[in-house]
């Protein structure tokens, strides 16, 4: 080989270098797709968290209000996710608040016995010395009477006198009978008053001891205890407190139906309804998919702790029954809130913007690349749908080519 050969050699492999280094590089910085019909489906994605869709509450004592205990801790509460059999035990409230009262209202009902039997003796002195007066009145007047026979032939002055003696006597134990019957109703009142105050207080003291066996909670059903959730979202647990108003401690949950509870944000609220088909997946099994239904949607709107927005509450039921389903798992439900059927599509990333209202995407031609516009419609978190500008299988650019048409293809 001479050396013009090895030169011209040399030459045709530098060319060959260059041009694959070349089309490597444009490779490589321009990634292409194609528009292309298919559905559409518009979607609203959130998480959410596994429930139960029915369960059986485990209370504390209901009449903590009514004892006027507006608060106890939970001293000992068996683990989350023990499997309980019906009465068996499975917290202790702490009654030291309870025993207060308890020894008050025994001190209470001492007293109102105490009370009752001095009300009964009274009872019994007070009438029994109204009988004996009585008893004394009617003397009188048989001696009165008999005086009065003894003046038969006393003069008349004197017969008069015993006549009024009489008189004065059978007035006065008249009088007595009366009185007697007076005071007989009013220490009978008084007495009926001991009994009540008596009987309350019995009572109060019954039901604060009977109260006292509410404080170790039982399960009232077979299952899986949940810990139940405070007014903050915070689960309640060994050393935080239940009120009288929510004395809810726990919950036994039938696991054959389930539910995702999960919160919208009051952008997308007005895409959701009742009855919308959902895709449900779960952070603990990447691989497992599951289908719901949309069964409820909050009319008011609240704000979650440590957040400025506002967000609506949605139910979403779970159509399988799935043994590996637990309460508290983490769900990710893509909510389905529309469907455009054989729409022309192109990937999000392809479609570019210039100005408030120019959208253009960089169709693949014959000389390289060339500036389209285009009019868009409905989207979701990957597409977006053309109305206008492109047809199936055009071939465009998902990022900036190095060379562009710098003429926009206008759609007038």
């Amino acid at each position: 080989m001479n050396k013009k050969q090895i030169v011209g050699l040399v030459a045709l492999t530098l060319i060959s270098i260059t041009i694959y280094l070349f089309s490597s590089k444009t490779s490589e910085e321009v990634l292409l797709s194609k528009a292309r019909i298919d559905n559409l489906y518009i979607n609203v994605s959130t998480t959410g968290e596994l429930e139960a869709k029915n369960f059986v509450e485990i209370q504390g004592p209901l009449g903590m209000r009514q004892a006027q205990i507006w608060e106890t801790k939970i001293n000992s509460l068996v683990p989350e996710g023990t499997v309980v059999q019906k009465g068996d035990q499975v917290a202790q409230l702490d009654a030291s608040s309870l025993a207060d009262k308890l020894e008050q209202k025994q001190t209470d009902l001492t007293k109102a016995e105490s009370q009752w039997e001095q009300t009964q003796l009274d009872t019994a002195l007070q009438l029994s010395q109204e009988r004996d007066k009585i008893i004394n009145l009617e003397f009188t007047v048989q001696e009165k009477k008999l005086a009065l026979e003894q003046s038969a032939f006393e003069p008349p002055a004197t017969i008069k006198q015993a006549e009024i003696e009489v008189i004065k006597a059978n007035r006065d134990l008249k009088q007595t009978k009366t009185n007697y019957l007076v005071k007989q109703k009013q220490l009978s009142a008084k007495m009926r008053e001991a009994n009540a105050t008596l009987s309350q207080a019995k009572s109060k003291v019954t039901f604060l001891q009977d109260l006292f066996s509410e404080f170790t909670i039982m399960a009232p059903e077979s299952g899986m205890v949940i810990y139940a959730k405070d007014w903050d979202g915070k689960k309640k647990k060994e050393g935080t407190n239940i009120r009288a108003w929510d004395p809810v401690v726990a919950t036994l949950p039938d696991l054959s139906v389930m539910i995702s509870k999960t919160y919208v944000n009051e952008v997308d609220i007005r895409k959701i309804s009742k009855n919308q088909s959902v895709i449900i997946g779960l952070d603990a099994f990447p691989d497992k998919k599951l289908t719901g239904k949309v069964t409820k949607v909050a009319n008011v709107g609240e704000q979650k702790p440590n957040s400025d927005a506002k967000v609506f509450e949605v139910i979403i039921i779970v159509n399988e029954t799935d043994s590996t389903l637990r309460p508290s798992m983490t769900t990710s439900n893509i909510i389905q809130t529309g469907e455009v059927e054989n729409a022309l599509l192109i990937p999000i990333e392809a479609l570019h913007t210039e100005g408030d209202s120019l959208t253009f995407v960089y169709k693949k031609t014959v000389g390289g690349f060339s500036k389209y516009e285009v009019k868009t419609g409905l989207m979701n978190d990957q597409d977006i749908q053309i109305l206008a500008g492109l047809s199936d299988g055009d071939e465009i650019s998902l990022t900036t080519p190095n060379s562009v048409s710098e003429k926009i293809s206008s759609l007038e």
